[in-house]
């Protein structure tokens, strides 16, 4: 969905302006044809040649290892030492900020890639928005985000009644912004609790490392233990311990599949003292061991776009 929704829009476009206004090539280091996490494998070009002339180079990535990261930072390094726009589509971003192309630049990444990309880049602005333009770096949320990157590039370089008009043809009622932020799995209902309950979650999201209890977080907060409770249980369904728990077993997901750290030091980051206890709770939560999760998704799947607006 991430791939296509960066060629889509300027397929659309061409078929509604009446001319070719961009075109479009897949591109891989050697020209190897490049798996889609669904596996469709997909027909690429070599960079090198695609660079020839390209406007734009944009790295498409899903789960990417730290050791496979090596092989496209310098193709990356060349793109921009071209002057090319270079962009990132979902945990892309990550690939630019390792080859040093985002130094003072805005970001972003994928919300579930964000927590470990901001550790391992800290000096970098990352935001949670759902795209970010900034100059001549392009970085993306990934999914339906991608067709409002390129939405609003369209509209930039075609005016407003063409970028609609693009929309409507994929029934997408609002070109989202750059301001507008990504929905998050557990944030997805925050906005909408009581201010009591937003107030102990971020209690809970500061202290994942060393976690709290529930009588520390009631007293800071001011209400009591039965009362945070309650509002959980209404507002959350579920206990404010099992919501906690929850919360530490999703940031050790995300360390397990975005960064390549030992398990051991995965536990001991997310509050646990064990890594027999941070299995256990782990399986409870997502029905497989951190070993398994980690097996799974111990490859790395990308593609390139290389994209030239006439």
């Amino acid at each position: 969905m991430t791939l296509a929704g960066s060629m889509e829009p300027l397929r659309a476009l061409n078929r509604l302006a009446g001319f070719q206004a961009y075109d479009w090539t897949l591109a891989s280091l050697e020209g190897e044809p490049v798996p889609s996490s669904s596996g469709i494998r997909l027909p690429a070009r070599s960079l090198k040649d695609a660079l020839a002339d390209a406007d734009y180079v944009i790295a498409c990535a899903g789960f990417l290892r730290e050791a496979d990261e090596k092989r496209y930072v310098g193709a990356i390094r060349q793109a921009a030492s071209r002057g090319i726009a270079i962009g990132s589509l979902s945990t892309g971003t990550r690939l630019l900020a390792r080859a040093g192309v985002l130094s003072g630049y805005r970001c972003t990444t994928h919300w579930e890639n964000l927590q470990a990309f901001r550790e391992a880049f800290p000096e970098l602005d990352c935001t949670n928005k759902l795209y970010v333009i900034d100059r001549d770096r392009l970085t993306c949320s990934g999914g339906t985000a991608t067709l409002d990157m390129m939405l609003h590039v369209i509209t930039e370089h075609h005016g407003v009644d063409l970028g609609q008009a693009v929309a409507n043809q994929f029934l997408h009622e609002r070109i989202r912004s750059e301001s507008d932020d990504q929905p998050t799995d557990m944030q997805q209902s925050f906005s909408n609790m009581p201010e009591t309950v937003r107030r102990a979650i971020r209690i809970m999201r500061n202290n994942i490392e060393e976690p709290v209890s529930l009588s520390f977080i009631s007293l800071s907060i001011g209400i009591g233990d039965r009362q945070l409770e309650r509002l959980f249980m209404r507002h959350a369904g579920t206990t404010p311990i099992r919501y906690y728990m929850r919360l530490r077993i999703e940031r050790a997901r995300e360390l397990l599949i975005y960064t390549g750290r030992r398990i051991a030091d995965i536990a001991e980051a997310c509050g646990f003292s064990t890594t027999a206890h941070f299995a256990a709770s782990y399986r409870r939560v997502f029905g497989t061991s951190p070993s398994d999760m980690r097996a799974e998704k111990d490859h790395l799947r990308m593609a390139g776009t290389v994209m030239r607006p006439h």
